[in-house]
């Protein structure tokens, strides 16, 4: 099949990498544009884009697909299905009916719970047990397509965001090609979401990972979770921001947000109800590290309130 992959991140390699190896035409592979990284500003290719050039797929990142513009691309390549993984732009009507098999969606969870930009995150945030990957038929709605496939997993208890995000990668590579082999054989289907059983996954940002000690203790290293690798949860240590990597529940109460020790086996605070042990932190100009490391050359001081 002529395939058209729309995708920018890490989490979309994968899939383009499946559809390759499963013997597709890929007719090209579309990006958002490269962006400025590091100290020096310099522009890096998306992943997506790196990935596509070794594998000689022309690549095409277009600023804007609203103008018309992409019709070009479409002529030229001549897709018979657009596969799209977290490309990170809403499909004008032009494009979502152009391909004779459609536009079909590699998403994040287990729609119609969480459609939006950070369905990993926020099930994690959140708490959830289970989660997975949804193939959908693209519609002009955000992730509101007829579903086409599904693959459910556990969370693990003590699993990061940035753990989650690499297995559902790998499995939704899997169920694309499933996916893509059942539209070839004109065997799949279409199931339509339940409005009502949906949710909103919006986009993090820095402030997301910023811990509101009156929570529980669950909730807190939910969030702790949620947030790691990226943007992080942190407290303020005497005004200095201090990043939370990895931490457990523990047993000890006190006042909210209070250090009530600080030793080897980690930083004790209080929360809504209890406390937790962080183990590893991350110091604003300093390198993460276990709690007894960081205690070999610095002091926290018990009492403290973190805000």
């Amino acid at each position: 099949m002529r395939i058209l992959f729309m995708g920018t991140p890490d989490f979309a390699v994968p899939c383009l990498t499946a559809l390759v190896e499963a013997g597709h035409t890929l007719v090209g592979a579309v990006s958002q544009p490269d962006q400025p990284k590091g100290r020096g500003h310099k522009l890096q290719p998306p992943p997506v884009k790196a990935k596509a050039l070794e594998y000689n797929i022309p690549v095409f990142q277009p600023t804007t697909l609203r103008d018309g513009g992409f019709q070009a691309v479409l002529d030229e390549t001549k897709p018979e299905l657009i596969a799209v993984v977290a490309y990170g732009k809403i499909l004008p009507k032009y494009i979502l009916d152009y391909p004779r098999y459609g536009c079909v969606n590699v998403h994040g969870s287990l729609l119609p719970k969480y459609r939006g930009a950070a369905p990993i995150q926020w099930s994690v945030i959140n708490g959830e047990k289970t989660t997975g990957i949804t193939t959908m038929y693209m519609a002009e709605g955000l992730d509101t397509g007829d579903m086409i496939l599904k693959a459910q997993t556990e969370i693990g208890e003590t699993e990061t965001y940035g753990e989650l995000h690499d297995r559902l990668s790998l499995m939704g590579a899997e169920l694309l090609v499933k996916t893509v082999e059942q539209l070839e054989k004109g065997i799949a289907e279409r199931e339509e979401q339940n409005d009502a059983e949906s949710c909103y996954a919006p986009m993090l940002n820095k402030e997301t990972g910023h811990i509101d000690w009156t929570k529980s203790g669950r909730e807190i290293l939910n969030l702790i979770r949620g947030t790691n690798p990226w943007p992080m949860s942190f407290s303020l240590y005497k005004g200095t921001p201090m990043k939370l990597i990895v931490a457990t529940m523990a047993e000890r109460t006190g006042r909210i947000g209070e250090i009530l020790s600080a030793d080897k086996t980690g930083i004790c605070i209080a929360c809504g109800d209890g406390s937790i042990l962080v183990k590893e932190i991350q110091m604003q100009g300093s390198k993460r590290m276990d709690v007894a490391s960081y205690l070999n050359g610095h002091e926290i001081q018990v009492g403290t309130i973190l805000e």
